[in-house]
Protein backbone atom coordinates (compact mmCIF):
# COMPACT_ATOMS: atom_id res chain seq x y z
CA UNK A 1 0.00 0.00 0.00
CA UNK A 2 1.10 3.79 -0.43
CA UNK A 3 0.01 6.74 2.14
CA UNK A 4 -0.45 10.25 1.10
CA UNK A 5 2.25 11.94 0.24
CA UNK A 6 1.03 15.01 3.28
CA UNK A 7 0.96 11.54 5.37
CA UNK A 8 4.79 9.94 3.76
CA UNK A 9 6.91 8.08 6.04
CA UNK A 10 10.66 9.47 5.44
CA UNK A 11 14.20 8.82 6.44
CA UNK A 12 17.44 7.65 5.05
CA UNK A 13 18.24 5.10 7.83
CA UNK A 14 16.15 2.81 10.22
CA UNK A 15 16.28 5.26 13.20
CA UNK A 16 14.93 7.82 10.84
CA UNK A 17 12.02 6.17 9.29
CA UNK A 18 11.40 4.84 13.10
CA UNK A 19 11.05 8.82 14.52
CA UNK A 20 9.24 9.64 11.26
CA UNK A 21 6.50 7.44 11.96
CA UNK A 22 6.17 7.97 15.52
CA UNK A 23 5.42 11.31 14.69
CA UNK A 24 2.51 10.77 12.20
CA UNK A 25 1.53 8.61 15.16
CA UNK A 26 1.82 11.01 17.93
CA UNK A 27 0.12 13.64 15.84
CA UNK A 28 -2.83 11.50 14.94
CA UNK A 29 -2.47 11.52 10.95
CA UNK A 30 -1.84 7.56 11.48
CA UNK A 31 -4.64 6.35 13.62
CA UNK A 32 -4.69 3.18 15.44
CA UNK A 33 -5.04 0.31 13.24
CA UNK A 34 -3.92 1.95 10.65
CA UNK A 35 -1.69 0.01 7.94
CA UNK A 36 1.31 0.62 6.89
CA UNK A 37 3.66 0.07 3.57
CA UNK A 38 5.17 -3.37 3.40
CA UNK A 39 8.64 -3.36 4.01
CA UNK A 40 9.43 -4.08 0.48
CA UNK A 41 7.05 -0.92 -0.54
CA UNK A 42 8.85 1.13 2.36
CA UNK A 43 11.99 0.46 1.17
CA UNK A 44 11.11 1.01 -2.75
CA UNK A 45 9.65 4.46 -1.63
CA UNK A 46 12.59 5.68 0.17
CA UNK A 47 15.09 4.35 -1.91
CA UNK A 48 16.77 2.35 1.29
CA UNK A 49 17.78 -1.56 1.31
CA UNK A 50 14.99 -3.57 2.90
CA UNK A 51 17.21 -4.49 5.61
CA UNK A 52 16.80 -0.74 6.64
CA UNK A 53 13.44 -1.12 6.34
CA UNK A 54 13.11 -4.19 8.40
CA UNK A 55 15.02 -2.61 11.28
CA UNK A 56 13.05 0.40 11.26
CA UNK A 57 9.48 -1.81 11.74
CA UNK A 58 11.15 -3.62 14.53
CA UNK A 59 12.51 -0.92 16.68
CA UNK A 60 8.96 0.32 16.45
CA UNK A 61 7.40 -2.82 17.44
CA UNK A 62 9.69 -2.91 19.87
CA UNK A 63 8.63 0.58 21.38
CA UNK A 64 4.75 -0.43 21.32
CA UNK A 65 4.18 1.49 18.13
CA UNK A 66 3.30 -1.07 15.69
CA UNK A 67 2.27 -4.82 15.48
CA UNK A 68 3.06 -7.05 12.80
CA UNK A 69 0.00 -9.25 11.63
CA UNK A 70 1.73 -11.21 9.32
CA UNK A 71 0.25 -11.75 5.72
CA UNK A 72 -2.30 -9.09 7.05
CA UNK A 73 1.02 -6.87 7.28
CA UNK A 74 1.84 -4.31 9.93
CA UNK A 75 -0.73 -1.82 11.73
CA UNK A 76 -0.50 0.96 13.98
CA UNK A 77 -0.92 -0.06 17.66
CA UNK A 78 -4.54 0.02 19.12
CA UNK A 79 -4.01 1.01 22.69
CA UNK A 80 -6.22 -1.55 24.22
CA UNK A 81 -6.04 -1.78 27.43
CA UNK A 82 -4.07 -4.88 29.02
CA UNK A 83 -5.76 -7.26 31.43
CA UNK A 84 -4.92 -6.33 35.29
CA UNK A 85 -5.90 -8.04 38.47
CA UNK A 86 -8.20 -6.85 41.18
CA UNK A 87 -11.49 -5.20 41.09
CA UNK A 88 -13.04 -4.62 37.44
CA UNK A 89 -15.78 -1.87 36.83
CA UNK A 90 -18.40 -4.37 37.45
CA UNK A 91 -21.40 -1.96 38.23
CA UNK A 92 -24.01 -4.12 39.28
CA UNK A 93 -22.69 -7.11 38.60
CA UNK A 94 -21.03 -9.28 41.46
CA UNK A 95 -17.10 -9.43 40.81
CA UNK A 96 -16.12 -13.17 41.45
CA UNK A 97 -12.73 -12.78 39.19
CA UNK A 98 -10.61 -10.38 41.48
CA UNK A 99 -7.88 -12.73 42.71
CA UNK A 100 -7.91 -11.00 46.00
CA UNK A 101 -7.19 -11.81 49.48
CA UNK A 102 -10.07 -11.66 52.37
CA UNK A 103 -9.60 -8.27 54.10
CA UNK A 104 -10.48 -9.77 57.32
CA UNK A 105 -8.20 -12.31 56.75
CA UNK A 106 -5.36 -9.77 56.76
CA UNK A 107 -3.35 -8.72 60.12
CA UNK A 108 -3.83 -5.56 61.73
CA UNK A 109 -1.05 -3.29 61.10
CA UNK A 110 -1.79 -1.14 63.95
CA UNK A 111 0.63 -2.50 66.54
CA UNK A 112 3.32 -3.45 63.92
CA UNK A 113 3.01 0.71 62.64
CA UNK A 114 4.40 1.47 66.62
CA UNK A 115 6.85 -0.74 66.06
CA UNK A 116 8.88 0.50 63.35
CA UNK A 117 8.94 3.69 64.31
CA UNK A 118 12.65 4.80 65.08
CA UNK A 119 15.68 6.26 63.74
CA UNK A 120 15.51 7.80 60.26
CA UNK A 121 17.99 5.82 57.60
CA UNK A 122 19.95 8.37 55.47
CA UNK A 123 21.78 7.90 52.17
CA UNK A 124 24.14 4.74 52.10
CA UNK A 125 22.92 2.84 54.81
CA UNK A 126 22.45 -1.14 54.05
CA UNK A 127 19.53 -1.75 51.99
CA UNK A 128 18.06 -4.24 54.09
CA UNK A 129 16.97 -3.57 57.55
CA UNK A 130 18.86 -5.53 60.17
CA UNK A 131 15.93 -7.66 62.13
CA UNK A 132 14.27 -8.25 58.65
CA UNK A 133 17.54 -9.52 56.93
CA UNK A 134 17.76 -12.45 59.83
CA UNK A 135 14.58 -13.16 59.18
CA UNK A 136 14.27 -13.24 55.67
CA UNK A 137 17.42 -15.32 55.77
CA UNK A 138 15.82 -18.00 57.90
CA UNK A 139 12.73 -17.93 55.42
CA UNK A 140 14.54 -18.62 52.14
CA UNK A 141 17.81 -19.94 52.87
CA UNK A 142 16.28 -23.56 53.38
CA UNK A 143 15.23 -23.77 50.13
CA UNK A 144 17.72 -22.19 47.93
CA UNK A 145 19.89 -24.20 45.76
CA UNK A 146 24.18 -24.69 46.50
CA UNK A 147 25.64 -23.36 49.81
CA UNK A 148 23.82 -21.44 52.34
CA UNK A 149 26.72 -18.89 52.46
CA UNK A 150 26.79 -17.99 48.91
CA UNK A 151 22.87 -17.04 49.32
CA UNK A 152 22.52 -13.15 48.82
CA UNK A 153 19.02 -11.21 49.30
CA UNK A 154 17.67 -8.61 47.70
CA UNK A 155 13.90 -6.43 48.58
CA UNK A 156 12.27 -5.36 45.82
CA UNK A 157 8.60 -3.74 45.74
CA UNK A 158 6.72 -6.55 45.11
CA UNK A 159 6.89 -10.08 43.67
CA UNK A 160 6.63 -8.52 40.11
CA UNK A 161 9.01 -6.02 40.55
CA UNK A 162 11.04 -8.72 41.16
CA UNK A 163 10.42 -10.60 37.87
CA UNK A 164 10.63 -7.31 35.75
CA UNK A 165 14.09 -6.13 37.46
CA UNK A 166 15.70 -10.00 37.33
CA UNK A 167 15.03 -9.91 33.25
CA UNK A 168 15.59 -6.84 32.51
CA UNK A 169 19.30 -7.41 33.80
CA UNK A 170 19.46 -10.78 31.86
CA UNK A 171 17.70 -9.62 28.81
CA UNK A 172 17.87 -7.85 25.85
CA UNK A 173 15.06 -6.59 23.38
CA UNK A 174 14.20 -9.96 21.25
CA UNK A 175 15.77 -12.69 23.98
CA UNK A 176 13.46 -15.44 24.65
CA UNK A 177 11.87 -15.69 27.54
CA UNK A 178 10.26 -19.57 28.81
CA UNK A 179 6.64 -18.45 30.33
CA UNK A 180 3.64 -20.55 32.09
CA UNK A 181 0.59 -20.85 29.58
CA UNK A 182 -1.68 -20.20 31.10
CA UNK A 183 0.77 -17.67 32.82
CA UNK A 184 0.02 -14.83 35.35
CA UNK A 185 -1.12 -11.68 34.28
CA UNK A 186 1.57 -9.34 35.63
CA UNK A 187 4.30 -11.48 33.13
CA UNK A 188 3.02 -11.02 30.07
CA UNK A 189 2.88 -7.23 30.43
CA UNK A 190 6.58 -7.72 31.62
CA UNK A 191 7.20 -9.49 28.43
CA UNK A 192 5.61 -7.20 26.38
CA UNK A 193 6.77 -3.99 27.58
CA UNK A 194 10.03 -5.49 27.94
CA UNK A 195 9.84 -6.37 24.35
CA UNK A 196 11.06 -10.34 24.79
CA UNK A 197 10.03 -13.02 23.00
CA UNK A 198 7.73 -15.06 25.03
CA UNK A 199 7.94 -19.11 24.90
CA UNK A 200 4.89 -20.37 25.95
CA UNK A 201 5.33 -23.50 28.53
CA UNK A 202 2.45 -26.07 29.05
CA UNK A 203 1.25 -25.94 32.56
CA UNK A 204 -0.83 -29.29 33.68
CA UNK A 205 -2.01 -30.53 37.10
CA UNK A 206 1.48 -30.75 38.47
CA UNK A 207 2.75 -27.61 37.25
CA UNK A 208 4.87 -26.49 34.32
CA UNK A 209 6.10 -29.88 31.71
CA UNK A 210 9.13 -31.44 30.98
CA UNK A 211 8.69 -31.57 26.99
CA UNK A 212 7.64 -28.09 27.40
CA UNK A 213 10.53 -26.49 29.47
CA UNK A 214 12.50 -28.51 26.90
CA UNK A 215 10.80 -27.45 23.78
CA UNK A 216 11.34 -23.54 24.49
CA UNK A 217 15.23 -24.83 25.72
CA UNK A 218 16.01 -25.37 22.26
CA UNK A 219 14.27 -22.43 21.17
CA UNK A 220 17.45 -20.86 22.71
CA UNK A 221 15.69 -19.13 25.88
CA UNK A 222 17.52 -16.88 28.14
CA UNK A 223 15.26 -16.99 31.19
CA UNK A 224 12.78 -19.48 32.90
CA UNK A 225 9.64 -17.99 35.08
CA UNK A 226 8.24 -21.04 36.91
CA UNK A 227 5.50 -20.68 39.80
CA UNK A 228 6.40 -23.58 41.58
CA UNK A 229 3.26 -23.78 44.15
CA UNK A 230 0.05 -22.22 43.32
CA UNK A 231 0.40 -21.05 40.15
CA UNK A 232 -1.86 -18.55 38.81
CA UNK A 233 -4.53 -18.88 36.88
CA UNK A 234 -4.65 -22.68 37.32
CA UNK A 235 -3.49 -23.18 41.04
CA UNK A 236 -1.01 -26.16 39.92
CA UNK A 237 1.80 -26.95 41.95
CA UNK A 238 5.17 -28.57 41.41
CA UNK A 239 5.49 -32.46 42.45
CA UNK A 240 8.42 -33.88 43.65
CA UNK A 241 8.88 -35.99 40.34
CA UNK A 242 7.73 -32.93 38.18
CA UNK A 243 10.76 -31.01 40.26
CA UNK A 244 13.09 -33.50 39.92
CA UNK A 245 12.66 -34.16 36.09
CA UNK A 246 12.51 -30.21 35.11
CA UNK A 247 16.37 -29.82 37.51
CA UNK A 248 17.41 -32.73 34.76
CA UNK A 249 16.45 -30.66 31.63
CA UNK A 250 18.05 -27.33 33.15
CA UNK A 251 21.25 -29.33 34.66
CA UNK A 252 21.66 -28.80 30.43
CA UNK A 253 21.85 -25.16 31.05
CA UNK A 254 23.32 -24.05 34.02
CA UNK A 255 23.69 -20.30 32.74
CA UNK A 256 19.91 -19.68 31.37
CA UNK A 257 18.31 -17.20 34.65
CA UNK A 258 15.47 -19.97 36.52
CA UNK A 259 13.43 -17.51 38.42
CA UNK A 260 11.05 -19.04 40.65
CA UNK A 261 8.12 -17.15 41.97
CA UNK A 262 6.60 -18.57 45.04
CA UNK A 263 4.86 -15.91 45.49
CA UNK A 264 1.72 -17.95 47.76
CA UNK A 265 4.51 -19.55 50.41
CA UNK A 266 3.44 -19.12 53.84
CA UNK A 267 -0.52 -19.55 52.50
CA UNK A 268 0.05 -22.61 50.08
CA UNK A 269 -1.16 -25.87 51.39
CA UNK A 270 1.85 -28.15 49.40
CA UNK A 271 5.46 -28.78 49.88
CA UNK A 272 7.85 -26.07 47.88
CA UNK A 273 9.79 -28.38 45.20
CA UNK A 274 12.65 -26.61 43.87
CA UNK A 275 13.10 -27.13 39.71
CA UNK A 276 16.93 -25.44 40.36
CA UNK A 277 20.08 -28.24 41.41
CA UNK A 278 23.22 -27.02 43.17
CA UNK A 279 24.93 -26.97 40.10
CA UNK A 280 22.90 -24.27 38.57
CA UNK A 281 24.62 -20.85 37.79
CA UNK A 282 22.12 -18.72 37.82
CA UNK A 283 19.35 -18.76 39.56
CA UNK A 284 16.21 -16.53 41.71
CA UNK A 285 13.96 -17.50 44.46
CA UNK A 286 11.67 -14.86 44.96
CA UNK A 287 8.45 -14.58 47.57
CA UNK A 288 6.44 -11.79 48.03
CA UNK A 289 4.25 -11.35 51.63
CA UNK A 290 1.15 -9.23 49.82
CA UNK A 291 -0.98 -12.20 49.40
CA UNK A 292 -0.53 -12.65 53.38
CA UNK A 293 -0.23 -9.12 54.65
CA UNK A 294 -2.10 -7.51 51.99
CA UNK A 295 -1.50 -6.17 48.78
CA UNK A 296 -0.16 -2.61 50.23
CA UNK A 297 2.40 -4.02 51.90
CA UNK A 298 4.33 -4.32 48.74
CA UNK A 299 7.88 -6.22 49.89
CA UNK A 300 9.20 -8.92 48.20
CA UNK A 301 12.56 -11.25 49.26
CA UNK A 302 14.70 -12.54 46.44
CA UNK A 303 17.50 -14.87 47.39
CA UNK A 304 20.15 -15.67 44.39
CA UNK A 305 23.52 -16.81 43.22
CA UNK A 306 26.43 -13.66 43.95
CA UNK A 307 26.49 -12.91 40.18
CA UNK A 308 22.55 -12.22 39.59
CA UNK A 309 22.97 -9.73 43.16
CA UNK A 310 25.17 -7.75 41.89
CA UNK A 311 23.91 -6.79 38.84
CA UNK A 312 20.14 -6.26 40.86
CA UNK A 313 22.40 -4.08 43.51
CA UNK A 314 23.34 -1.98 40.30
CA UNK A 315 19.43 -1.08 40.28
CA UNK A 316 18.70 -0.64 43.51
CA UNK A 317 20.48 2.11 45.02
CA UNK A 318 19.92 3.70 48.46
CA UNK A 319 16.87 7.01 48.23
CA UNK A 320 15.97 6.21 45.05
CA UNK A 321 15.12 2.88 44.23
CA UNK A 322 15.20 0.85 48.02
CA UNK A 323 12.22 -0.49 50.02
CA UNK A 324 11.27 1.50 52.42
CA UNK A 325 12.70 1.16 55.83
CA UNK A 326 9.43 1.87 57.47
CA UNK A 327 7.64 -0.95 54.98
CA UNK A 328 10.87 -3.56 55.96
CA UNK A 329 9.99 -2.81 60.43
CA UNK A 330 6.37 -3.09 59.63
CA UNK A 331 6.81 -6.70 57.61
CA UNK A 332 9.60 -7.59 60.30
CA UNK A 333 6.78 -6.65 62.94
CA UNK A 334 3.95 -8.71 61.30
CA UNK A 335 5.77 -11.72 60.20
CA UNK A 336 7.31 -12.53 63.91
CA UNK A 337 3.96 -11.49 65.80
CA UNK A 338 2.15 -14.75 67.04
CA UNK A 339 -1.11 -13.43 66.40
CA UNK A 340 -0.85 -12.38 62.63
CA UNK A 341 0.82 -15.49 62.57
CA UNK A 342 -2.10 -17.74 63.67
CA UNK A 343 -4.55 -15.42 61.44
CA UNK A 344 -2.36 -16.31 58.52
CA UNK A 345 -2.13 -19.91 59.41
CA UNK A 346 -6.11 -19.48 59.80
CA UNK A 347 -6.51 -17.41 56.05
CA UNK A 348 -4.62 -20.57 54.40
CA UNK A 349 -7.04 -22.96 55.38
CA UNK A 350 -10.19 -20.79 54.83
CA UNK A 351 -9.43 -20.13 50.95
CA UNK A 352 -8.04 -24.17 50.49
CA UNK A 353 -11.44 -24.90 52.11
CA UNK A 354 -13.94 -23.05 50.41
CA UNK A 355 -12.47 -23.61 46.99
CA UNK A 356 -12.93 -27.15 47.80
CA UNK A 357 -16.28 -26.86 48.98
CA UNK A 358 -17.11 -24.70 45.90
CA UNK A 359 -15.35 -27.13 43.68
CA UNK A 360 -17.61 -30.02 45.30
CA UNK A 361 -20.47 -28.32 44.45
CA UNK A 362 -20.02 -28.44 41.02
CA UNK A 363 -18.78 -31.87 40.83
CA UNK A 364 -22.15 -32.73 42.41
CA UNK A 365 -23.69 -30.78 39.86
CA UNK A 366 -22.49 -32.28 36.89
CA UNK A 367 -19.24 -29.57 36.33
CA UNK A 368 -16.31 -31.61 37.29
CA UNK A 369 -13.94 -29.28 39.43
CA UNK A 370 -10.29 -30.07 41.31
CA UNK A 371 -9.16 -27.66 43.87
CA UNK A 372 -5.80 -26.73 43.06
CA UNK A 373 -3.74 -24.38 45.55
CA UNK A 374 -3.57 -20.57 45.58
CA UNK A 375 -6.73 -17.72 45.61
CA UNK A 376 -8.80 -18.70 43.22
CA UNK A 377 -10.41 -21.92 41.21
CA UNK A 378 -9.59 -22.81 37.93
CA UNK A 379 -13.31 -24.36 36.53
CA UNK A 380 -13.43 -26.22 33.24
CA UNK A 381 -15.95 -25.77 31.30
CA UNK A 382 -17.98 -27.35 28.51
CA UNK A 383 -18.00 -24.12 25.71
CA UNK A 384 -15.84 -21.56 25.06
CA UNK A 385 -15.01 -19.10 28.64
CA UNK A 386 -16.32 -16.03 26.89
CA UNK A 387 -19.46 -17.03 25.58
CA UNK A 388 -19.80 -18.54 29.43
CA UNK A 389 -18.69 -15.22 30.55
CA UNK A 390 -21.53 -13.13 29.27
CA UNK A 391 -24.31 -15.49 30.10
CA UNK A 392 -23.44 -15.17 33.36
CA UNK A 393 -22.83 -11.35 33.49
CA UNK A 394 -26.61 -11.82 32.29
CA UNK A 395 -27.49 -13.79 35.76
CA UNK A 396 -25.32 -11.10 37.49
CA UNK A 397 -21.77 -12.32 37.88
CA UNK A 398 -18.64 -11.09 36.32
CA UNK A 399 -15.89 -13.22 36.21
CA UNK A 400 -12.47 -14.10 34.47
CA UNK A 401 -11.98 -16.26 31.50
CA UNK A 402 -8.72 -18.30 30.41
CA UNK A 403 -8.50 -16.16 27.55
CA UNK A 404 -6.62 -13.13 29.17
CA UNK A 405 -4.15 -15.36 30.31
CA UNK A 406 -3.10 -17.02 27.24
CA UNK A 407 0.28 -15.98 25.99
CA UNK A 408 -0.63 -15.96 22.43
CA UNK A 409 -4.28 -13.95 21.87
CA UNK A 410 -4.54 -15.79 18.32
CA UNK A 411 -4.49 -19.27 20.36
CA UNK A 412 -7.35 -21.30 20.55
CA UNK A 413 -10.15 -20.08 22.75
CA UNK A 414 -10.20 -20.87 26.32
CA UNK A 415 -12.49 -23.33 28.01
CA UNK A 416 -11.75 -22.24 31.57
CA UNK A 417 -12.58 -19.52 34.48
CA UNK A 418 -10.87 -18.07 37.09
CA UNK A 419 -13.33 -17.67 39.74
CA UNK A 420 -12.60 -15.95 43.35
CA UNK A 421 -15.14 -17.75 45.60
CA UNK A 422 -13.57 -17.90 49.52
CA UNK A 423 -15.80 -14.53 49.91
CA UNK A 424 -19.25 -15.87 49.09
CA UNK A 425 -21.78 -17.10 51.59
CA UNK A 426 -23.58 -20.37 51.63
CA UNK A 427 -26.58 -18.76 49.51
CA UNK A 428 -24.18 -17.15 47.55
CA UNK A 429 -22.58 -20.09 46.29
CA UNK A 430 -25.18 -22.13 46.00
CA UNK A 431 -26.32 -19.45 43.07
CA UNK A 432 -23.46 -19.28 41.25
CA UNK A 433 -23.20 -22.84 40.80
CA UNK A 434 -26.25 -23.05 39.87
CA UNK A 435 -25.71 -20.45 37.37
CA UNK A 436 -22.78 -21.75 36.07
CA UNK A 437 -23.73 -25.04 34.96
CA UNK A 438 -27.05 -23.60 33.97
CA UNK A 439 -24.80 -21.17 31.58
CA UNK A 440 -22.38 -24.05 30.66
Amino acid sequence: MSIDDDLAIRGGTAAEIADSVRALVDRGDLAPGAGLPSVRALAEQLGVNRNTAVAAYRTLARSGVVVSLGRAGTRVAQRAPLAQEGFAAAGSLRDVGTGNPDPRLIPDLAPALSAAAGRPVLYGEPVIDPGLEQWARDWMTPDAPGDPADVRLTLTSGAVDAVERLLTQALMRDDAVALEDPCFLASIQIARHGGYRAVPVPVDAEGMTVEGLRAALDQGVRAVVCTPRAQNPTGASLTARRAAALREVLAEHPYVLVIQDDYYSFLSQQPFHSIIGPGHRRWALLRSVSKFAGPDMCLAVTATDPETAGRLAQRLSPGTTWVSHLLQRITHAVMTDPDALTLIERAAAHYADRNAQFAQRLTAQGLPVTAGDGMSLWVPVPAPAREVAERLMRRGWLVRTGDEFQLEPGAEPSRHLRLTVHDLDEAEMRCLAEDLVEAS
